[in-house]
């Protein structure tokens, strides 16, 4: 694995973990914490794969 792949694989996590707690704390509403997770996790396939 490559450095930019071991950041993604490290960043995603921090950002869904961050959307969820947002979520818990009233501050995102469910459409956009399961649609910042869904973006963060196609986003970081993508570039994934791509490197």
């Amino acid at each position: 694995m490559t450095d930019a792949q071991i950041g993604l694989a490290v960043a995603t996590p921090i950002i869904i973990g961050f959307a969820i707690l947002l979520y818990r704390m009233g501050v995102l509403q469910r459409g956009g914490t399961i649609s910042a997770v869904l973006a963060s996790v196609a986003i970081a396939t993508i570039l994934f794969l791509g490197q």
